[in-house]
This record gives C-alpha cells, structure tokens and sequence, in this order.
C-alpha cells in the first residue's frame, strides 16, 4: 500500500459505508444539524473461558482525538464517494451532499465527555457521550468504535497481568503477533493497562519510553552454524552490551549449557567491573525452570541477577506459575517469596490479542434528540430487556462509602441532583429489585463524564504516569472480589428512579406492554 493508498484508508474515509448514507439521509431530510446525543458504553466483561474480568480499564480516547483533529474531507475523499453508483448507475452521493461534507464535515461541532483514560469502567455505564449535530455525531460512531473497544480490551488483559506479577517488571512483547498497525493502539493500551515497557520502539518513543528487548534465538544458531559455541554468542552479546546483559538461555538446553554458560559469561562480566542483568527463558516448565536458574545462580553467586520469563503467559499461566514455586521451590533450596520477587515478564501473543475474549461488545447508541429546547429520549427494543439501551440526556456518577471503595456506579438523567437522605438504585433489568444507601454511608459521589473534546479543541492530554497513576488509584478503590482473577465479585451498576420510570415508560408506549418498577 502506497502512501496515497495509506492516506485514503486511514483518514475521513476509515469508516463504515453506511455511516455516510445515513449522514446524505440526515442532509437531505433536513436533520444534520438536529442536536443529538449518542452514548458509547459495552454490555459484558471479557470472559476468557477459565476465567472472566469484573472490571475493565477505559483506554483510546487520547488516540481517537488525535484523528479526530486531523480529520477532514479532501478532494480525493469526495472524489471517491461521487464514484459511487448504485444499481441504476447513478451517484449513490448527491453533489449537494458532497459540498456540504467538504465544507462542514469534520468534528468542530461536537462536544464528547468520556471517562477518562485508564479508569475502572463497567457495563451499561456510558464511558463515551457524544453531542451535537446529527449527521457528524453519526459519522464519528465507527472510528469510536474501533479506537475504544480494542484499546479498552487490551488494557483490560494488561491490568490483570500486572495483578498477577505484582510489583514485577512487565514487558509488552507481542508486536509480531499483533494484528498489523493495530500493533501500536495494542501496546499502547497495553501501558496504560499496567506494562512497564514494550518492545515496540516507535510506540515507544511516541509515549516517553526506552523500548526494551533482549537478543534472539537466531544469533546463538548463528554462532552455532558457524563453528562457534553458544558461550561465544553470549560473550559477543555481553562484549557488545556489558552495562545491559541479558542472556536468552534456552536455545540449546537450558539447564545443561544456558545457564551454566551464561554464567561463565556473568563471572567475566563482574570481573571487569560489570553487573550483569539476568536471563530470560522462553521455553519449557517454566516455573521448575525459574527454581533450578535460582539455585544455579545463587550457588554461583549471582543472587540479584533476574529471571525474567516468556512464552504465552497471561495472568492465569502467571498465577499459576506462583503457586507451583511456593509448592516446590524450598525443595531445592530456594527462598519462594524472594524468587518471585526476583522474577520479570514478557508477555506477548495472549496480551496482544486478548486471548480467549477476541472483541469488546461495545456499542453506539442514539439515546436522545433536542428539536427544540428539550432533550427527547430515543430509545432502541430489542427482545433481550439487557440489551436495551438506558434514553435520554444522561450523566453517571461513581458511589464510595466511607471505606473510600467504588460501591456503584449509577446512572441518572443529566437534570438530577442526587441529594435525597437515600438514594434508590435500581436493577437496570430485574424488576423490583433495588439497593437503598443512606447519605450517611457515602463518603462521596464523583461525576464519571468529563469533556475531553469542545468544539474541536482537546480538553484532555494527560501523561502516561499520570493514566497510570489513575489506573492505580481506581482499581485500590474496588474490593477485592471484584479484582479476582476467577468467578469475581458483580460490581453494582444502577439506575435511578426517575431513569427507571422513563426506560419503563418508553418501552410501554412502543410495545403496549406496562411495566413495573
């Protein structure tokens, strides 16, 4: 793909058809301009088969407003939409159309309040809403989408692989499994989700990282082809790289010349004045593995150098990982709570690609419309009461008690105020079922939207450490059952009354049902 090619498909034109047929129908009914409110939210955790997540981590709103600044409608754009013919081999797009589209078609008009990035974000809860005028608001649906879901889902895999290793070192390094340049939303993701580092080097110089890395198998097959010796490759590594060795040792046979070599290697280094980092295996038992390399190098004298281990780990085969070196490792004369400190990780394919939960189920969905000076609720039936959308002009605010835990989450319409003695949260979808909490057991409630786009100007560019920072202090905030990597706890995600009546009250009237409360 050229870079004309590159141009047309990653700019106005990354989007669904039917998203611009919509829009040409808006135009030509006069409802382009009608301000609408659009809210992006996702309806089930990712559920990864042995295990499921009772939480996700918001991410992919810094990079969709980066498109959205640079997004306009050139001529080649429009030049490829009026090439468009339907069955009766006219234009599928007017020239009325076209005209308007290169002269207003971008997202100046648009006001977006999103949670922000790195949050604990739940189902039903909008993480996203979009205001403002039809046509462009429906525009924006597909590249919303496409930014938030993936970037949500691999933020999501990455916080709980950083609750697996703890405080370890976490590495990213699944750029060659990755699907294409989804590479870079994937990593990036996956350091807002809890990696300390990636592979990827342009990510990570984009994000204010050094990228990290070892050597690969193939320099020590090099060296082998050539007639030399697996020590000779890692001494040419650790000549090349003293002040950052880091030995793959499981090219030949890890236990019988990895590690007795690298070793070798280890004891020239530190006679030369050197500390030597540690080594990394990427095949085999590798908790078995990670206890024999810790006798071997404490017996050595090497008991700082890492252990840093790969191959398809994700926060299961990690956990599981642990719990066989706190079974077997004094067996062998090994300290198990300091190995597992001593440990690091690369995590790769099963991060990147979100293993076992392939997509999000976010969603899109128009909730109302202001034709006048009142927002109208819209509302979308399905026959699952779960998949129907909360109308109206909404807000949604988070519930601590006076533990300062995340207890709700709770959504109401935009004109509440919340300051009844208790509040009412209602079941979204299990009639009559409802939790009551007393003023007096809240320590506070926090609004979740805040605009982040005005207008066309960015109203949120916060730094990697300080999303980190608020991916840690929201996932502290939850109990601990809801962070459990099997069966956890169900976070409360609510509706108010007066939300409630409203949602009854809509479905009644297009389905002539009545509903109670």
């Amino acid at each position: 793909m050229n870079r004309q090619q590159r141009r047309l498909s990653e700019g106005a034109l990354y989007n669904d058809m039917y998203q611009f047929t919509m829009a040409q129908l808006y135009f030509r009914a006069g409802l382009h301009e009608l301000p609408s409110h659009f809210d992006h939210f996702f309806r089930k955790y990712p559920n990864y088969g042995e295990h499921q997540a009772g939480y996700c981590i918001n991410a992919g709103i810094g990079w969709l407003m980066d498109w959205m600044k640079d997004f306009r409608f050139e001529d080649e754009d429009i030049a490829c939409l009026r090439s468009e013919l339907g069955p009766d081999g006219k234009q599928v797009f007017g020239e009325d159309f076209l005209a308007w589209l290169q002269r207003e078609g971008n997202f100046e008009s648009l006001t977006v309040q999103s949670m922000g990035e790195g949050r604990v974000v739940h189902p039903n809860t909008p993480i996203t809403s979009v205001v403002g005028p039809l046509a462009m608001a429906q525009i924006l649906e597909t590249p919303l989408l496409n930014a938030l879901n993936f970037q949500t889902l691999i933020a999501t895999k990455a916080a709980r692989v950083r609750h697996s290793v703890k405080s370890s070192l976490l590495m990213e390094f699944g750029m060659r499994r990755a699907h294409g340049l989804g590479a870079n939303q994937g990593c990036r993701a996956a350091l807002i989700g809890g990696c300390d580092f990636t592979s990827n080097v342009g990510l990570s110089y984009a994000m204010g990282l050094s990228p990290k890395g070892t050597h690969s198998h193939a320099m020590v097959q090099t060296y082998l082809a050539l007639g030399k010796s697996e020590e000779e490759a890692f001494q040419a590594y650790a000549d090349m790289y003293p002040t950052n060795c880091l030995l793959l040792v499981d090219t030949i046979d890890t236990l019988g010349s990895g590690i007795p070599n690298a070793i070798k290697v280890f004891e020239r280094l530190r006679q030369r004045g050197y500390k030597p980092v540690g080594i990394r295996m990427d095949s085999g038992d590798l908790a078995y593995l990670a206890i024999q390399a810790a006798r071997m190098l404490d017996e050595a004298g090497f008991p700082d150098t890492c252990i840093t281990l790969s191959n398809d780990l994700d926060e299961l085969t990690i956990w599981q990982i642990h719990a066989q070196i706190m079974e077997e490792a004094a067996r062998s004369g090994v300290n198990p709570e300091n190995l597992i400190r001593r440990l690091t990780y690369g995590v790769g394919t099963r991060l990147i690609t979100s293993s076992g939960q392939s997509s999000l189920g976010g969603v899109y969905k128009l909730v109302a419309v202001k034709p006048q000076q009142e927002w109208v609720p819209a509302i979308k039936l399905s026959n699952s009461i779960a998949k129907v959308p909360n109308p109206g002009h909404k807000l949604a605010w988070r519930i601590y008690d006076k533990r300062e835990r995340a207890t709700a989450d709770l959504i109401g319409l935009a004109d509440e105020k919340l300051d009844e003695p208790c509040l009412i949260l209602h079941h979204p979808t299990e009639k009559g079922l409802c939790r009551r909490i007393p003023q007096s057991n809240i320590s506070r409630i926090e609004p979740l939207l805040k605009t982040v786009w005005d207008q066309g100007t960015i109203k949120y560019s916060p730094s990697l450490e300080e999303i980190r920072a608020q991916r840690v202090s929201d996932l502290e905030a939850l109990d601990t059952g809801v962070l459990r990597l099997r069966n956890p706890h169900i976070y409360h995600v609510s509706l108010t009354t007066k939300l409630l009546k409203l949602k009854q009250e809509l479905i009644a009237k297009f389905t002539g049902e009545r509903q109670e409360q």
